[in-house]
């Protein structure tokens, strides 16, 4: 669902100037088929052991049903000029590309 609003407002991201990525531990097979699946028109990276991911704070402890586990944390930074503008640490998953769509305009 996330992925699919930033694919559906994606003109107005290249109106802004923004480059989208996403990054997960998948592996770069399964990421392409997700990537082509969906018909995204940016690129999904692959971080499968995790380096970039924790350096983000995107992969970590969570806690689920009283269960500990490490696993991926839904995290976004809008990066400008090499600075962080902004990090989305709760993000929703339904509204997120409108969400960085205000930030970014």
């Amino acid at each position: 669902m996330e992925g699919k609003g930033f694919r559906d407002d994606f003109e107005k991201f290249q109106e802004l100037n923004v480059e989208i990525l996403g990054i997960s531990a998948d592996p770069p097979t399964k990421q392409k088929k997700f990537e082509m699946k969906f018909d995204f028109p940016f690129y999904l990276l692959s971080d499968e052991n995790k380096e970039m991911l924790k350096a983000y704070k995107a992969w970590g402890m969570k806690k689920f049903m009283g269960r500990e586990y490490e696993g991926i944390h839904r995290i976004s930074y809008l990066i400008q000029n090499g600075v962080v503008k902004h990090v989305f640490d709760k993000v929703q998953t339904k509204t997120h590309a409108i969400d960085v769509l205000n930030e970014t305009a």
